[in-house]
């Protein structure tokens, strides 16, 4: 009998052609059985991420939903479903979760069904269905909320204090230390920030966590709360915005830089877009900026509207007394109003060439405003007498 190099038959042999042709068809069947079987898998994974996980994991924002007596399964995923509301035009947001068949199907599956509870509650979208199910099945009382007021020009360390002093945070180490970096929140527009270890900024964060009034729980973690504050800037910071960003050559980030020192120099609305424009003025001549706004920051003072030479010729890269242009980075968290003066500065004072302003009114905070250094003198001597008496 012939017998290849190794020892074995040939392919040709007639009997290993037979047991071929006999077990061919169970050997092609159970290869597509591992093939379906490794489809539906990956498929039921995709399934599973999308419809069982959170509507947005990144969401932490309270939402209140009641739970009235005798509700089954169905009305329930009903009210988890339509927990977002609509928006002007009528159209579904985003509730508690994606589907609400599939809420009831995993209710079922689960034998939870019978054991859901009436009662209020306060969920978020980065809740998945089974945490939903738990606690509505427990009957747990709702955590409890409370209101948070950012105003506008609070720096990271004022929200941070402020948080402690609510006694939502223990302390303010963790809350400091996450804005310090950013490293933790992947939010896309974080990416424009630009990075340089030598001429490091006090918060990386620092003019992004937007001002706005929250419900947040009260004992919500201190990434929870950034990441709130980050995402509603992102809400905020429109499509039109950067692209008027980009017809005036700036980043978001420079834009959101001067927008904080707009922020901390105008106090009544006629003030923020011609301070913005006399920024502009001097940014396109090329000046120092010489604003005393971020001396506030670098040496923590609030009281004071006056500055000693040596505070004024301080080495830090925030004090735009001794750099050119805008300062390394942010000194507080603009508002909407700050942030479109950036954009938008008067357009008159813009062509009329203003360069200086000073506060005329400490009661009021308004800024009187001159074209030459001698006009600008001329308003220093004449309200300077009022920033010594007020702090």
């Amino acid at each position: 009998m012939e017998r290849s190099n190794g020892g074995h038959r040939r392919t040709n042999d007639p009997d290993f052609k037979r047991a071929w042709r006999r077990f061919r068809p169970l050997i092609v069947l159970l290869l597509s059985l591992g093939i379906c079987i490794t489809i539906l898998a990956v498929g039921a994974n995709i399934a599973f991420q999308k419809l069982f996980a959170p509507v947005d994991e990144n969401d932490a924002t309270p939402v209140t939903v009641t739970i009235p007596s005798s509700s089954g399964a169905s009305s329930i995923a009903r009210i988890l479903y339509e927990a977002g509301g609509t928006d002007a035009e009528g159209n579904q947001l985003p509730g508690l979760i994606s589907s609400k068949t599939v809420f009831k199907i995993y209710a079922d599956f689960t034998g939870k069904t019978s054991k859901l509870k009436a009662g209020t509650y306060v969920l978020s979208r980065n809740m998945d269905i089974g945490e939903i199910l738990d606690i509505i099945c427990k009957g747990n009382p709702p955590r409890t909320t409370m209101r948070l007021t950012i105003s506008e020009g609070m720096t990271v360390e004022g929200i941070a204090e402020k948080l402690v002093s609510l006694g939502v945070l223990s302390d303010a180490e963790e809350f400091l230390s996450l804005c310090r970096t950013g490293e933790e929140f992947d939010n896309a527009f974080l990416a424009d920030i630009p990075e340089n270890p030598e001429q490091a900024r006090n918060y990386v964060l620092e003019g992004y966590l937007f001002p706005d009034t929250y419900e947040i729980y009260t004992d919500e973690s201190a990434e929870s709360i950034i990441s709130r504050l980050l995402r509603r800037f992102a809400e905020v910071y429109k499509e039109e915005y950067a692209a008027r960003a980009e017809e005036l050559g700036m980043t978001m980030d420079e834009v959101i830089t001067l927008a904080s020192l707009i922020e901390k120099e105008a106090k009544v609305d006629s003030d923020f877009a011609k301070v913005s424009a006399v920024f502009h003025n001097r940014l396109e001549a090329g000046m120092k900026l010489q604003s005393d706004a971020p001396l506030k920051y670098i040496f923590k003072t609030t009281d004071t509207l006056t500055y000693t030479e040596a505070q004024m010729q301080d080495p830090s890269l925030y004090n735009t007394h001794v750099h050119e242009g805008l300062p390394l980075g942010p000194i507080c968290n603009p508002g909407e109003r700050a942030i479109l003066a950036a954009l938008y500065p008067n357009e008159d004072y813009v062509s009329e060439g203003f360069l200086y302003f000073c506060l005329m009114d400490p009661t009021t905070g308004e800024n009187a405003y001159a074209k030459t250094l001698e006009e600008h003198n001329e308003n220093v001597e004449r309200y300077k007498d009022l920033w010594n008496t007020t702090e």
